[in-house]
């Protein structure tokens, strides 16, 4: 029998601990989670408080300071924080994708160098940030004197293709609005680049799945082909499973997959969540009438209102509490639901940076809003 989207909603939220919060500690939540988009620095705090029960931000502080989690660039070219454990395999089996988006890149053409060049460049670099951070502009300065044409374009390639990691830097939520980078640790990685993507699709989809092949390209940004490649190779421990219109799915046997009528409470979501962004066909989560007011062409992705495991509408921090804007009325027990998730956030933004997310507010004046509450009024 074909899953249903529904189904493939529990199925998501079950392994994204998104139908209960769980009592883990911060780095195996991140393991079992694969990653955490961190574009923004508060994303990754949010994205834990939603998912752990009891979450302590101090955990991920300490986390982050004894670098068990590392913030680094991988999936879909994007920041993420990822167990540090787990960084050398994932690194390796993105480089491609890594190296081929900024080496391809017209801005990298502008420095003189070429890609043996660039490649060149990294034992050095490594070695340079291994014993302290290095900020961006010393960073430069050393990339100066051996590629003085560009060194800001040199220093965007690096930060792709180098096995870096951002150090932490303070503030709120522990990294700051200019970067400093560490060599990341060295680790052991299970064989070569597509070995070490094999790895990656497994965790995947035991973290997101059931998912297609397409879903599957998408969350690492790796060419069709590759995607395709490693789960037929990994087609013996497996499941092929149907999807609502006869796309063919893959799975972990022994997976989560509860029935599409199991209660899921509401969540205040993180900009950037991975909830929103892991699928090729994300109707799973987000209603297709919404996916262009949340995730907007620039590519920011709102923060937003899941009820009933979908996308509902957005919220930001307002005066006296969350300003709630839905996209559909909703019942009064649901919005009594998101003021007890808001009374929780509150909580935990007034000991860091109350008005999260306040540079992104430009977008709420051009959104629709059925309903308009601020919680917990």
């Amino acid at each position: 029998m074909p899953l249903t989207l529904r189904d493939l909603n529990r199925a998501t939220l079950a392994r994204q601990l998104l139908l209960r919060r769980e009592a883990l500690d911060v780095a195996p939540a991140v393991r079992r989670l694969v990653g955490l988009q961190a574009q923004q620095p508060a994303s990754p705090y949010l994205a834990l408080w939603n998912r752990l029960a009891g979450f302590d931000p101090a955990a991920l502080d300490a986390a982050f300071a004894g670098g068990s989690l590392v913030k680094a660039t991988l999936m879909r070219i994007t920041l993420h924080v990822v167990h540090a454990d787990d960084h050398p395999a994932m690194h390796l089996a993105l480089r491609r994708t890594l190296r081929g988006s900024r080496l391809g890149d017209r801005r990298f053409a502008e420095t003189g160098l070429t890609p043996a060049e660039a490649d060149a460049l990294v034992p050095d670099l490594l070695a340079f940030a291994a014993d302290r951070p290095r900020t961006g502009a010393e960073i430069e300065a050393w990339i100066a004197e051996r590629a003085p044409l560009s060194p800001r374009n040199v220093l965007r390639v690096m930060r792709s293709i180098a096995p870096l990691r951002h150090a932490p830097t303070g503030g709120a939520w522990s990294f700051g609005p200019r970067p400093a980078y560490l060599a990341a640790r060295a680790g052991s990685v299970p064989g070569d680049e597509d070995d070490c993507l094999r790895e990656l699709v497994l965790r995947y989809l035991e973290a997101f799945g059931p998912a297609s092949v397409l879903d599957v390209a998408q969350f690492a940004m790796v060419h069709r082909p590759r995607a395709r490649a490693a789960l037929q190779t990994l087609s013996d421990r497996l499941e092929r499973l149907e999807g609502p219109d006869g796309t063919e799915l893959y799975d972990v046997p022994g997976a989560p997959r509860p029935g599409g009528d199991t209660p899921a409470p509401p969540r205040l979501m993180a900009m950037w969540d991975n909830l929103l962004l892991a699928y090729a066909d994300r109707a799973r989560v987000i209603p297709p009438a919404y996916r262009k007011l949340v995730i907007r062409a620039n590519g920011d992705v709102l923060p937003t209102l899941l009820v009933d495991g979908h996308v509902a509408g957005v919220w930001r921090p307002a005066e006296g509490g969350i300003e709630a804007s839905a996209f559909h009325p909703l019942p009064e027990e649901t919005w009594d639901g998101l003021a007890a998730e808001a009374r929780e956030l509150l909580a935990l933004l007034a000991g860091r940076d109350p008005r999260v997310y306040l540079s992104y507010a430009r977008w709420w004046g051009a959104l629709p809003a059925a309903e308009v509450r601020v919680l917990p009024a």
